[in-house]
C-alpha cells in the first residue's frame, strides 16, 4: 500500500497535511476549536503503532460504516455505499492500513470518494492513492485542503451526478460547499440520504437540525436553510444517516426535515 506515513494529522480534526506546520486552519476556524492544551499532531505511522484499527459495520442493507477503534478526533465514521453503480466511500477518516484496506476490497472495493465538508476530509489522499479513485469536493470548500493531490476533482454548481443512481448536492449548509449524497435505490428502494452534520441527524431519530457551528453552538442562517429543504424537496429519501455511529433516521426521513426545518425557522426567526 502506497502512502506517506510520516505525514502530520492534526488531533483535533483529523485533517492530513502535506507538511510539517504550526497552525491547523481548520481547527482555528470558528466551526471548529484549538483545544486547549494547544496545537497538537500525530501520524498515520504513529497511529499504527498505538494500536488503533479499523472498524467495519454494517449500518444498512448496502451501507457499511467505516470507522476508528479507539475513536479519533472528531470521531466520524466514513460509509462504503455498495451501489449498483459502484461502491462510493462517502465521508473518511484519518486512519488507513494494510487490514482496512484488504477488508474494504473484499466488499468490492471502492470506486470514488466523495466528501462532505473539511471536518471530514481526514487522510482522503491516502485512501484514494490506495484504491486509485478520484476525490470529489466541491469548488466552495477549496481553501481548506490540507493535502493536494491530481485525485482531487473540485465540481461547481449545486448538483453533481455521480452515476444515474447517486448525487452529490450543494446544500450550503455548515460550510459553503457542504454537501450530501442522495442514494436513489437506498433503503430498500425508498431513498437514502447521507448527510454527514450538513444536516444533522440528532440523538431523537424524529427531528434534524441545522448548524454553523457545533463546538460554539451558532446555528446556520435561515436563508441557507431554507434554500437547503428546498434543494432536498425532490429528492425522495426514507432514510438518513448522519455522521457518527447510530445517528440514523430509520424513517419518513423527508417528512422528518420538512418538519424540522419548519421548526428550526420558527425558533431562529
Amino acid at each position: 500500500m502506497t502512502n506517506d506515513g510520516a505525514l502530520p494529522i492534526c488531533l483535533a480534526c483529523g485533517m492530513q497535511y502535506s507538511g510539517p506546520r504550526a497552525d491547523c486552519p481548520v481547527c482555528e476556524d470558528e466551526r471548529n476549536y484549538v483545544p486547549a492544551a494547544g496545537q497538537r499532531w500525530t501520524s498515520l505511522e504513529q497511529l499504527r503503532a498505538s494500536g488503533y484499527t479499523g472498524r467495519l459495520q454494517q449500518e444498512a442493507p448496502g451501507i457499511i460504516g467505516i470507522g476508528t477503534e479507539p475513536k479519533f478526533a472528531i470521531s466520524q465514521r466514513a460509509l462504503l455505499v455498495r451501489a449498483a453503480s459502484g461502491n462510493v466511500l462517502w465521508d473518511c477518516i484519518s486512519y488507513l492500513d494494510d487490514d482496512l484496506v484488504a477488508l474494504v476490497k473484499e466488499l468490492g472495493g471502492i470506486s470514488a470518494i466523495a466528501i462532505s465538508h473539511p471536518h471530514y476530509y481526514g487522510a482522503m489522499v491516502e485512501w484514494s492513492r490506495a484504491f486509485d479513485v478520484p476525490i470529489y469536493l466541491h469548488e466552495n470548500d477549496a481553501q481548506w485542503i490540507g493535502r493536494s493531490d491530481p485525485a482531487i476533482q473540485l465540481w461547481s454548481g449545486r448538483s453533481k451526478q455521480l452515476a444515474p443512481d447517486l448525487t452529490l448536492l450543494n446544500l450550503g449548509v455548515h460550510f459553503a460547499g457542504g454537501t450530501v449524497l442522495h442514494w436513489r435505490d437506498g433503503a430498500e428502494g425508498k431513498g437514502t440520504l447521507l448527510s454527514g452534520d450538513i444536516v444533522q441527524v440528532t440523538p431523537d431519530p424524529t427531528v434534524v437540525t441545522f448548524m454553523y457551528s457545533f463546538p460554539t453552538w451558532i446555528p446556520e442562517r435561515p436563508s441557507v436553510v431554507r434554500t437547503a429543504v428546498e434543494l432536498l424537496e425532490p429528492y425522495e429519501f426514507d432514510t438518513i444517516h448522519g455522521a457518527w455511529w447510530n445517528f440514523v433516521v430509520p424513517a419518513n426521513a423527508h417528512e422528518v426535515v420538512r418538519k424540522s426545518a419548519k421548526r428550526y425557522l420558527e425558533a431562529v426567526s
